[in-house]
């Protein structure tokens, strides 16, 4: 074929303009993200550090219960 080693593979073209589509896609839903404000972020960032803080203090005064029940058990 002459003259066709310059021109792009049909499958080529088809999959860059897929994906010039998604990423044009993209750009437009990321634009209509709402994002919280930076005081929601902290405020719920806070309010986790708390929740896993609370639960790591419940699982290890578990912990040093059940060991002492099995301790007096042997």
């Amino acid at each position: 074929m002459i003259g066709s080693e310059n021109s792009t593979p049909a499958w080529l073209e088809s999959t860059t303009n897929s994906v010039k589509t998604y990423f044009r896609g993209v750009r437009t839903e990321w634009g209509k993200i709402s994002w919280p404000e930076k005081r929601q972020v902290v405020a719920e960032t806070v309010f986790v550090i708390a929740i896993v803080f609370v639960f790591t203090v419940a699982v290890y005064l578990m912990d040093v219960i059940f060991k002492g029940l099995l301790g007096l058990i042997k």
